[in-house]
């Protein structure tokens, strides 16, 4: 005789109530009910069972329509249980093969400086991944990744977006050099987003205010580590904060070199910096301010000021 929902909520013994068509209750001594279904397997005919949760969480509506789905399986010669093994495969490689996995991977090989890392992971974490960080890569397309620039650039960070699509395009070149894609549909996008608008920084260009400039640095009247550091900007052009975080360490007197570390440097990557004679001049002249004991100094000798 077919259960009811109230025969279920009833039922405390251990035991089995039975459905109908290989469904049953089973109901454990601990007091759980668990579905279960009893089939025989395609060509052997051996006998088995499957597990369609629990009561009341899998309604007996729901444990119904599941002993049809399987019944059905039997009837075209798969064993039910053996296609839950291979969906349930299937749903674990698809999750490892989906954008937001193959971006973490691929972030985890750079070697940006923490700053960036934090920035670009934000990106993919608020941007890109609440839209196809589930998916495939193998099966995305260019139109999902416009979708998702897109809403970037329509709040107004147009340079986000350009960034966004390019990091993009990188997790899928990564996804397939490794073989979870075939191909990359980013380059497909090339002008699909709004320019970036152009950013002139504050700069002087006439010959005439370069002059003033230089005579005022060469006049300042400060303290002697800020009076060098003006006078080395206009020979270096490196960056204030390279400048500023510039160790003695660093400098190569006989090579007439600066060698910035990679780790201060935001794309990993050794920087070389050339020294003018001037630029030599101006650090010799500092160092027994800021370095160590002026007899260091000794020609043909790298770092430390030596």
């Amino acid at each position: 005789m077919p259960l009811t929902d109230t025969a279920i909520r009833k039922a405390k013994d251990p035991g089995k109530l039975t459905d109908g068509g290989g469904l049953f209750l089973l109901v454990v001594p601990a007091g759980g009910k668990w579905w279960r279904f009893k089939y025989q397997r395609p060509v052997t005919r051996k006998e088995n069972l499957l597990t369609f949760g629990t009561y009341p969480e899998t309604t007996l509506t729901e444990a119904r329509a599941k002993r049809e789905e399987a019944k059905k399986l039997l009837k075209d010669g798969i064993n039910p249980g053996e296609q839950r093994k291979a969906e349930k495969l299937a749903g674990a490689e698809r999750a490892a093969n989906s954008f937001e996995a193959v971006a973490r991977e691929w972030l985890a090989k750079q070697s940006w400086v923490p700053g960036y890392l934090v920035k670009v992971t934000a990106w993919f974490e608020k941007d890109v991944s609440p839209w196809i960080g589930a998916r495939p890569v193998a099966d995305l397309r260019a139109p999902e990744f416009l979708a998702v620039v897109q809403r970037v650039e329509q709040r107004g960070a147009i340079e986000s977006a350009h960034r966004i699509l390019q990091n993009c395009g990188q997790v899928m070149r990564y996804a397939c050099a490794t073989g979870r894609a075939t191909s990359n549909p980013i380059p497909n996008l090339r002008g699909s987003l709004t320019a970036t608008p152009e950013k002139h920084h504050a700069a002087i260009t006439d010959p005439v205010a370069i002059g003033a400039l230089m005579r005022a640095i060469e006049g300042y009247k400060g303290s002697l580590v800020t009076c060098c550091a003006l006078r080395l900007a206009p020979l270096l052009f490196v960056r204030p904060g390279e400048l500023r975080n510039a160790e003695w360490a660093e400098i190569y007197f006989a090579a007439a070199e600066w060698r910035i570390p990679a780790e201060k440097m935001k794309m990993r990557e050794p920087h070389l910096v050339p020294l003018c004679r001037q630029a030599v001049d101006i650090l010799r002249e500092l160092h027994p301010l800021t370095g160590v004991a002026a007899t260091s100094f000794q020609a043909g000798e790298a770092g430390t000021g030596r």
